[in-house]
């Protein structure tokens, strides 16, 4: 029997899975993944390989080019919806945190001129309101809108299917979520869960909508694939990265080297297209709100810190700081990234397995620190007379109360004095980041304040980071970084007194790398500070920094989203195979899982049964030719099989086999898709009666008739990049073919567009005989 053969074979990236280590609970955040199978069982994947199915291929036959076009237009539309979407969201995000934060500040300010005290206490409150209610929205109705969301992002676009994370409920929670906790003045940022929020409106445009708030349409029927689904999301990450940087490009290359797995050109032109619509909307809207209109809104809100007015050339005596620079990035990316596994890693294990409260009594606890710090080590600092240089600058020194500016008027006895650590402290992380690249401000820093101000960010980063709000790190990362690039610009401008240095532009190489140190991104990282800066001419810098810092961190641990994705069991195929790989071959992979195959022609009871003894998601069917030689004609999906099952239309009372081309299929293909990020069916839910059982199915037209197969010796390496390049979820292992009855080569695929030839001449060249 061909199954003995097949009994190392299939479902090759178990392996992989096997590997991960199981999560000790299943709770709602994203812990325990591996468990949380609707079946009980471990991890399921989504289906991005094309299933040619008898009835894939009769409805391909009904379209002709009419609905082709018709369907193209349709994906550029969507694109257009997703930009929109996206680009709103973000308006409304920052809009409400700038406003928040600008009342809050504002209020604040007034009330110190009586009372620092009574200040303190009004500040406090409003944070731990804005922080409670993130916490409660995500602890109650959001579980899966915590964090970031870009590991769990990341997983979908690399073939995993995590529940909840693209969910009417977890976009709600997200926005909102993204408004109290970044509002409140924790140590995060928002620009991390917009890459989530592009995610889940690309998601819910792909679907139509939410059946279970029953908004939801019929219209985009299109797109019931997990592979127009994937297009969708990776649309919607490019648009949060693009919304919440203003960084269009960036946007689209974060989609190609971060979270993408699989890329095509025609994917590109939509991403480019959805990322420029997102930045068209946000200029509209910044310019919507220079009137006057949106409050707050101020300086502040969409990130663009214009440093095009600082240093204009560098020096060849400055490459070795900055080279410095990235070695400190490299070092403090990678011990941050291992500071917030272990940290974590004691949330989920110990913490935040005593239930939601505890949660949000967490994040209430580390918000009082939070401000405590902010407010009250401003107090301990003494103030510092506003520098004489400081009006030709047009810098205003001290700045209005409650206003954006440089030189803050903090616990100061004068009118003429600025508090330099109220300056980063006590602000909104945009105008802190602000104030720390500016230009032509020397001297405005102290090295004590910004070696207080590294200490205690860099710590409150490490603590705030995982619980239970959502949380980006890009923001928080770019602070760091920015406050020892300024140190070091410090004693830089210092050292070589006659060039022209600014400490702002070592700012900048610090924020970058850091960035690059921690999240070890290269090309998408370096294209968004340039556009974020607005200054080109320091391109060549950021590039030096962001490959040191990369190297430095890569020496010691993987980067904070690999991180952040394996702790929370998300068996993610990196775009290169381990080391020990080479030494294995594919049928050494698969000794853990035996193949189960099915018949054409089965009993329904024993489709019921195979369905409830194990969680097998792929089975081989196979046949017999007349001289009773085993043959394997294809494979058939688990959830196929549901639907099968539950519909019963395919039931018949005659185990022989019918004609597959000559029977009529009774489905569209589109039946067989699952609802994104949703249980879709199991067998539980199927009622079968005694005399259904009884019946047979002949599973010929359902099945995958030219499913990828790879011959039992082949490397495991190879094996690996075949299956991620693909972006497969089965991959047979077989023995060694006894022959060959062709061969094609690059010439036999370049066939000239001929409706009547084209056919011959394929099936001529593929049938050639190999002598």
């Amino acid at each position: 029997m061909l199954s003995s053969h097949l009994q190392n074979g299939i479902e090759s990236d178990s392996l992989i899975w096997a590997r991960v280590p199981e999560s000790d609970d299943a709770s709602t955040d994203g812990v325990g993944l591996l468990n949380s199978h609707r079946d009980g069982g471990g991890v399921d994947s989504l289906d991005y390989e094309v299933i040619e199915n008898y009835a894939y291929r009769e409805e391909q036959a009904h379209r002709g080019k009419l609905y082709v076009c018709y369907y193209v237009a349709v994906k550029w539309f969507f694109s257009l919806l997703i930009g929109i979407g996206t680009g709103l969201a973000a308006v409304f995000i920052n809009l409400s945190v700038e406003n928040f934060a600008g009342w809050k500040f504002a209020l604040t300010f007034a009330i110190i001129q009586k009372s620092y005290f009574a200040g303190f206490i009004v500040y406090l409150v409003i944070n731990l309101v804005l922080v409670f209610s993130s916490a409660y929205i995500i602890t109650q109705f959001a579980p899966a809108a915590a964090g970031s969301g870009i590991p769990e992002i990341k997983g979908y676009l690399n073939g995993i299917d995590i529940p909840g994370t693209l969910l009417f409920r977890t976009l709600i929670g997200k926005i909102f979520g993204s408004i109290g906790s970044v509002g409140g003045g924790l140590a995060l940022g928002k620009e991390g869960p917009l890459v989530h929020t592009g995610a889940c409106i690309a998601s819910l445009l792909g679907q139509g909508g939410s059946t279970k708030y029953h908004f939801n349409s019929r219209w985009p029927q299109l797109f019931k694939s997990d592979r127009d689904r994937r297009d969708l999301v990776t649309c919607g990450c490019a648009a949060g990265v693009a919304a919440a940087f203003r960084a269009p490009v960036g946007g689209v290359l974060f989609a190609l080297e971060e979270v993408t797995s699989w890329w095509r050109s025609q994917l590109m032109w939509r991403v480019f297209f959805t990322s420029a619509i997102v930045a068209v909307v946000v200029r509209t809207a910044m310019g919507w709100c220079k009137s006057g209109i949106c409050g707050h809104f101020g300086g502040g809100g969409f990130i663009i810190w214009d440093v095009s007015d600082g240093q204009d050339d560098y020096y060849f005596k400055e490459l070795l700081p900055m080279a410095v620079i990235g070695v400190i990035g490299g070092l403090l990316g990678a011990l941050f990234n291992q500071l917030t596994l272990y940290m974590t890693s004691w949330r989920r294990n110990s913490l935040h397995k005593k239930g939601n409260r505890v949660k949000i009594i967490e994040a209430c606890i580390i918000s009082c620190i939070t401000s405590a710090i902010s407010f009250g080590l401003p107090l301990l600092r003494k103030c510092s007379p506003c520098p004489e240089t400081g009006t030709d600058s047009g810098i205003e020194c001290p700045r209005p109360p409650g206003m954006y500016g440089n030189y803050v008027n903090f616990y100061c006895k004068t009118e003429n004095e600025y508090n330099d650590l109220a300056t980063i402290f006590f602000n909104t992380q945009d105008d802190a980041i602000r104030n720390l690249f500016s230009a032509k401000t020397m001297r405005e820093f102290s090295a004590q304040s910004l070696l207080t101000f590294l200490a205690m960010f860099y710590t409150l980063a490490v603590v705030t980071f995982g619980t239970a709000v959502p949380a980006g790190q890009f923001v928080p990362g770019i602070m760091i970084g920015s406050t020892y690039g300024r140190l070091v610009g410090m004693f830089v401008v210092r050292f070589y007194k006659k060039l022209n240095i600014e400490e702002g532009t070592y700012a900048l190489l610090g924020a970058a790398s850091f960035l690059g140190g921690s999240m070890r991104m290269t090309v998408s990282l370096c294209v968004i500070m340039v556009e974020i800066t607005n200054n080109l001419k320091l391109l060549p810098l950021i590039m030096l920094v962001l490959l040191i810092s990369k190297a430095v961190g890569d020496a010691f641990n993987e980067g904070l989203y690999e991180v952040q994705a394996r702790l929370k069991g998300i068996p993610l195929l990196e775009s290169r195979p381990k080391n020990h790989m080479r030494q294995m071959i594919a049928k050494e992979a698969c000794q853990s899982q035996k193949v189960i195959s099915l018949p054409r022609v089965i009993r329904v009871a024993d489709v019921a049964s195979i369905l409830r003894s194990n969680k097998h998601n792929g089975f081989p069917v196979i046949d017999h030719t007349r001289s009773g030689e085993t043959l394997v004609i294809g494979l058939v999906l688990r959830s196929h099989l549901l639907v099968l099952l539950q519909s019963k239309v395919d039931f018949q009372h005659s185990p022989l086999p019918c004609d597959p081309s000559a029977r009529h299929i009774r489905h569209s293909f589109s039946e067989f898709a699952k609802p994104v990020s949703s249980k879709g069916l199991c067998i539980e839910d199927i009622h079968l009666t005694s005399d259904d059982l009884e019946m047979y199915i002949d599973l010929a037209p359902f099945l995958n008739p030219s499913p990828y197969v790879v011959p039992e010796d082949m490397s495991l390496t190879k094996v690996y990049n075949l299956f991620r390049q693909l972006g497969l979820r089965h991959l047979f292992v077989v023995p060694r073919p006894s022959r060959v009855i062709g061969l094609i080569t690059r010439k036999d695929l370049l066939i000239e567009e001929n409706a009547e030839s084209s056919a011959v001449e394929l099936q001529q060249s593929t049938s050639r005989s190999v002598q």
